[in-house]
């Protein structure tokens, strides 16, 4: 009897085949577009009811209030801590190998055009994460104003105790729909990834050897370089849990952040995988993970930083260490808020640039490779929703019993050798 391949199989062979695809008929695969498309548009379609209903129902799961203040401090301290870190080790690789040596300044300026849209101030960025109005949040896809409004609507579930049973029961029924609604979607992603990539790679293949080829390596460097650096000591000493599992199961999320450059996208596999490999509890992985998929930009914060020293060392620009740190800051700060900015990266690299006093005339080439980088960025921010869960799991007792004690095994048995 034959044993029949499993999504992640299946997933990862769509994926080469959308790169060989991409790679063989160029420009002429992009006759494929609208196949990945749909898919993105089903993914899309999934994201707001999923958020609304596992936030909500992993809170109430939750069950104790002052659990719930120390699970959410501890996430926002984990996913701001590590945003911090991740922009400190970009800025520390773009000095290390100097990404804007030696580019013509005359390439740029006849190859940069960009129409900046309206860049919101700090205060309206703040304010814009509080829904007006909760309906219309949901009808918008304001995936953080939906987060915010699923906190206050989890948390009087909580304090209204037994009289909230008839809701309790419609969110934890709701949740299981969208998770089987997420299965069958998920069933025809290797079919829309392969035609992802393939119109990836067949639009922007050559692109990365032109002059952006350094900046492009640089930011991938960086990225690299926070797994490293950071990831695998917060796995090790933080959540004591097995590099080798972590890195079998975690090239199944990588796979779709790669294809979608969605980390809201790629939340559906985000969950599963944490629950099903991981063994994270799901009352855990459906609170942390969706306000991961917003806030968190670990690998997006690399890119600021690289972006920033790139254009100042294209420019012969001398930057302080003061206004280096303020990258850090400001990045960190403004990336909570990001999601729901028009543009996303680009808006923000502007606003960066701005702030900085440095020139604008790269945006206008940095978008048109952005797709390329945005697939490591994504990549980046997932893993590090991924990893400060399992950090939290740890402290907070909250994987599955039976696998926290084999971890607890494998731990020591490491500790031991």
């Amino acid at each position: 009897m034959k044993k029949k391949l499993g999504l992640g199989t299946k997933v990862f062979i769509g994926f080469v085949i959308g790169i060989i695809l991409g790679l063989i008929f160029k420009e002429k695969i992009l006759i494929v577009k609208p196949i990945g498309d749909i898919f993105l548009t089903l993914i899309k379609m999934i994201v707001v009811p999923l958020i609304f209903f596992s936030i909500t129902s992993g809170i109430f799961s939750i069950g104790d209030v002052q659990k719930l203040k120390r699970i959410g401090t501890k996430t926002l301290v984990y996913y701001i801590g590590t945003t911090l870190l991740a922009g400190g080790i970009g800025l520390l690789i773009a000095h290390l190998f100097k990404p804007g040596k030696g580019i013509d300044i005359a390439n740029i300026e006849n190859s940069s055009e960009y129409e900046a849209s309206e860049i919101p101030t700090f205060g309206e960025t703040i304010l814009g994460l509080f829904p007006s109005n909760p309906v219309q949040a949901l009808a918008e896809g304001n995936l953080m104003q939906i987060i915010i409004f699923s906190l206050f609507l989890g948390i009087s579930i909580v304090l209204i105790g037994n009289k909230s049973e008839t809701l309790k029961k419609f969110f934890n029924e709701g949740t299981e729909v969208m998770y089987k609604m997420t299965g069958i979607i998920m069933a025809f992603s290797p079919i829309g990834i392969a035609a992802l990539m393939a119109c990836t790679i067949g639009e922007y293949g050559l692109k990365i050897f032109g002059p952006l080829g350094k900046f492009i390596l640089v930011d991938y460097i960086g990225l690299i370089s926070v797994i490293i650096l950071m990831y695998l000591f917060m796995l090790k000493f933080i959540a004591k849990f097995p590099i080798s599992k972590f890195f079998k199961s975690i090239g199944k999320i990588w796979i779709v952040t790669a294809s979608t450059t969605s980390s809201s996208g790629t939340l559906p596999v985000t969950i599963s995988v944490t629950k099903e490999d991981y063994k994270v509890k799901e009352e855990l992985a459906q609170f942390t993970l969706p306000i991961g998929a917003t806030m968190n930009m670990n690998g997006a914060v690399v890119y600021y930083a690289a972006a920033v020293i790139f254009v100042s060392q294209i420019y012969g620009i001398e930057m302080p260490l003061s206004q280096q740190l303020l990258i850090i800051l400001m990045t960190t700060l403004i990336s909570v808020g990001s999601p729901g900015i028009p543009g996303g990266g680009i808006v923000m690299t502007i606003m960066l640039l701005t702030t900085l006093g440095l020139p604008m005339e790269i945006v206008g080439m940095i978008a048109g490779i952005y797709r390329i980088i945005d697939m490591g960025h994504t990549t980046l921010n997932v893993t590090g929703d991924v990893v400060s869960t399992l950090c939290i799991a740890r402290s907070e007792n909250m994987f599955e019993d039976e696998y926290l004690k084999s971890t607890d095994k494998i731990v020591n048995k490491t500790n031991a050798l």
